[in-house]
């Protein structure tokens, strides 16, 4: 595995341990963003193995769908999670006055683990252990 493409999966295991922190001092807002960016780094890490990478969160996110869930790669759940946690940490970061439950935090929270489990093990199958 590249040195890019490990980096990118530790940085995505990283975000999940922020992420059930967050959740255990009920900080959910600050949760669902590191949800999210877990996702985003481990579609980054399977860009990174292919030595693609965009600057806009939209595009890594549409080369995801196009390449990974489209063609049955990937589960089509995998394109719902991350949509849904790219909007989710969006209203998290930058809508005034939003209002994150716990439920939504433990949604987008186990929505990141399968997500990164998902990523962690196609990439071991794909080039050995990570």
């Amino acid at each position: 595995m590249r040195d890019l493409t490990k980096y990118r999966l530790d940085s995505a295991k990283e975000r999940l341990e922020v992420s059930a922190e967050m959740i255990e001092t009920s900080r959910y807002k600050i949760s669902i963003s590191n949800s999210y960016y877990a996702i985003f780094n481990a579609a980054r890490a399977l860009l990174a193995e292919r030595e693609i990478d965009f600057k806009k969160h939209s595009a890594v996110i549409s080369y995801f769908r196009r390449e990974y869930v489209k063609s049955g790669i990937f589960d089509v759940k995998f394109s719902d999670y991350i949509g849904d946690a790219f909007d989710s940490r969006n209203n998290c970061d930058y809508e005034d006055f939003f209002i994150a439950s716990i439920q939504q935090a433990e949604i987008q929270y186990q929505h990141a683990v399968e997500f990164y489990e998902a990523v962690k093990n196609f990439l071991e199958e794909t080039n050995g252990n990570c």
